[in-house]
């Protein structure tokens, strides 16, 4: 198997214009309904809102990497950090807290140069023990493949299926280099590719 990152002309993307001309359209139609709506609350609706949708995205976002976060701790850990002391009653622990502030710091400053030392503070929030369930990580530095390369895996041992393989270790440095240069270059790019770029990227 090759996987993306493997292919001879790595990392250019292409695509087609005319065949993303009219989700485009689309999607930027539903996101200048939105804004307007957004215009029309008043700055508490607004500040519930963003309360709302932040912690949703917290929540599902972890999901995705297998954390099942309680739902009244991330909203309480936003809402403090919103200012909304109303809904700042659960009690949270550290990991909430750093999921919640890494995502509150892209969502407010994505204006901001990306570099690896905002990445690695990221990922410093993300898992504030050092560890992942048992599992002692590599926390704000890049990976060591000490027990060979990361893989995406399913099914039970001795039967998995490998679905995708990253990198090797030792390429990392150069490789997100590569992609802060990309992803902080000013070039004009509609935002919605520039994101499904980087998806493709990572």
């Amino acid at each position: 198997m090759t996987y993306i990152w493997q292919q001879r002309d790595w990392p250019r993307f292409r695509w087609s214009a005319d065949a993303l001309l009219a989700p485009l359209g689309d999607a930027r139609h539903k996101q200048g309904w939105f804004l307007g709506r957004m215009m029309q609350l008043g700055f508490d609706l607004k500040l519930e809102a963003e309360l709302l949708s932040t912690t949703d995205d917290v929540v599902k976002t972890s999901a995705i990497e297998g954390e099942n976060l309680d739902l009244a701790s991330v909203r309480s850990s936003v809402a403090r950090r919103l200012g909304l002391a109303h809904g700042a009653l659960a009690p949270v622990d550290r990991k909430i807290e750093g999921v919640v502030e890494m995502m509150l710091d892209a969502a407010h400053n994505h204006a901001r140069p990306l570099t690896v030392e905002r990445l690695f503070a990221w990922h410093a929030g993300l898992f504030p023990t050092g560890y992942s369930g048992l599992q002692k990580l590599d926390v704000g530095e890049w990976r060591k493949d000490r027990e060979g390369p990361m893989q995406v895996v399913s099914g039970a041992y001795g039967r998995r299926t490998i679905h995708y393989e990253a990198p090797p270790a030792n390429r990392l440095p150069a490789e997100m280099e590569a992609f802060f240069a990309w992803f902080n270059d000013p070039i004009e790019i509609d935002p919605l590719i520039r994101s499904s770029l980087a998806h493709l990227w990572s």
